[in-house]
C-alpha cells in the first residue's frame, strides 16, 4: 500500500500469473483506507483467514485414462445454461477500486462469459449493464419495507436480470476493527443509484432497545421472503445461509437456490466456514437443488473441491476486485481467465470431463 496509489495499469505484465500476484499488485493501486476496507473483516478476522484455509486439508484423488475429448465446463441452473461455474459475487461501492466501478466488472464478466451479480450498493445503475447480456443477477439488500424493495425487483426484471439474490446475513454491519481504527468512510459524493438517501427507522422510546426495536424491526423476515417469491417470476436465491435448518426452511418455502456464505468474514467473526456448511446442507436438500459456495476461492483446485463437495457453482469476490483495482476491466477479466484455466486443467488432471463427473469420490478429507 502506498500513500500515493499508482494509477491502474493499461496492460497486464507477465508477472501477474495468480490471484496472489494480483492481490500483491492491487495493494499498490489503492489507498490504505480503501485497502483496509477491501481486505479486512469482522473483529479478529478469524473467519477471513479460515475461509482461505478451509480448502488446504482436502486432498484430491485423481482418476486416469478416461476419455476427456468431450469435456466442457457448462452447468445448468434454474433451467438456464451457463458456460462455466465461476460467478462474480455482488460487491458494492466499486468506484472505490476503479473509476469505472461496476461497469468495468460487468464488462469483464461479459468478455469471459461469467455470471455477474450486481449489488444494490452499486455505483453503476442496472440500466447501464448490457440489457442483452444473459448472465446477470441482481442482489437485493432489503430496503426496510416491501413497498421500498419492490421497485428494485421490478426494475431488475425490466433490465434483463435473470435472478434475484437477497442477502440475509447482514441486517447490521459487522464490527470491523481495522476499518474503524483507520477511520474509513465512503466518499460523500459517491453515487448509489439504487439506494434511497434515507430509510425511515422506527421510533424508539427510551425504554426500548435501539438495535432490536430499531434497525432489526425493519430487517427482513421469513414472511418477507415468501412475499418476495410471490411477487416476481425470477428465481429467488438467499445469500448468507449457513445453518441446515435455515436451508431446509428455505427449500420448503419455495426458495429456488442458496448461496452458502459468511459474507467473506466481514459480518460475524468465527462463523462456520462455508465449505463445511455446504457439506452439512447438501445432505438435507434435494440432490439437484442449487447450492453456490461463496468465500475463499483463490485457485482452480478450490473450485473443483467445492463442486466435489456439493456446490453447483462458486462466487468470487475479492479476487476480481484485485484485478479491477490493478487494471480495470482488463484486470478483472484476466483474474476470471486465470481461475477458469486453472479449473479446466484441474478437471483434466483429475480425469473429469464435465461438471457432472465431479463428486466426492475425488476427495480425501484428512
Amino acid at each position: 500500500m502506498n500513500k500515493h496509489p499508482l494509477p491502474p495499469l493499461t496492460h497486464i505484465p507477465a508477472n501477474l500469473q495468480t490471484i496472489a500476484d494480483y492481490e500483491q499488485q492491487a495493494a499498490q493501486h489503492l489507498s490504505m483506507q480503501t485497502w483496509s476496507y477491501l481486505t479486512g473483516g469482522a473483529m479478529h478476522e478469524i473467519s477471513v483467514q479460515q475461509n482461505l484455509l478451509q480448502f488446504q486439508d482436502i486432498q484430491l484423488i485423481p482418476r486416469h485414462l478416461n476419455d476427456l475429448t468431450h469435456g466442457h465446463t457448462q452447468i445448468t441452473l434454474f433451467g438456464k445454461q451457463y458456460p462455466h461455474p465461476i460467478f462474480l459475487a455482488p460487491i458494492g461501492h466499486q468506484q472505490l477500486f476503479h473509476p469505472q466501478g461496476e461497469a468495468a466488472s460487468a464488462l469483464a464478466a461479459e468478455v469471459m462469459q461469467a455470471n455477474y451479480i450486481l449489488s444494490t450498493f452499486s455505483n453503476t445503475a442496472m440500466t447501464e449493464v448490457n440489457q442483452n447480456y444473459p448472465f446477470k443477477w441482481f442482489q437485493l439488500y432489503w430496503q426496510g419495507s416491501r413497498e421500498c424493495s419492490l421497485p428494485l425487483i421490478k426494475q431488475a426484471e425490466a433490465s434483463g436480470f435473470q435472478a434475484i439474490v437477497i442477502t440475509i446475513d447482514a441486517p447490521h454491519v459487522g464490527i470491523r476493527d481495522r476499518e474503524r481504527k483507520i477511520f474509513f468512510q465512503l466518499p460523500e459524493n459517491m453515487q448509489h443509484p439504487h439506494t434511497p438517501t434515507h430509510i425511515s427507522f422506527p421510533d424508539v422510546s427510551p425504554t426500548e432497545h435501539p438495535l432490536f426495536n430499531g434497525l432489526m424491526k425493519i430487517a427482513p423476515q421469513w414472511h418477507d421472503i415468501e412475499w418476495l417469491i410471490n411477487n416476481t417470476q425470477l428465481p429467488i436465491i438467499l445469500k448468507g445461509v449457513l445453518h441446515p435448518a435455515d436451508a431446509k426452511k428455505a427449500v420448503e418455502m419455495g426458495v429456488h437456490g442458496l448461496i452458502i456464505s459468511n459474507h467473506g468474514g466481514r459480518i460475524l467473526d468465527t462463523t462456520i466456514c462455508p465449505l463445511h456448511a455446504l457439506q452439512k446442507i447438501r445432505q438435507l436438500v434435494p440432490t439437484d437443488y442449487p447450492l453456490l459456495l461463496d468465500g475463499g476461492i483463490r485457485r482452480g483446485t478450490d473450485i473443483f473441491k467445492a463442486i466435489a463437495l456439493g456446490a453447483s457453482a462458486v462466487l468470487i469476490g475479492r479476487p476480481y476486485i484485485y484485478g479491477l483495482a490493478t487494471a480495470g476491466a482488463l484486470g478483472a477479466a484476466h483474474v476470471i481467465r486465470i481461475l477458469k484455466e486453472e479449473f479446466e486443467i484441474t478437471m483434466a488432471l483429475m480425469g473429469t470431463a464435465t461438471i457432472k463427473d465431479i463428486n466426492n469420490d475425488h476427495i480425501y478429507l484428512d
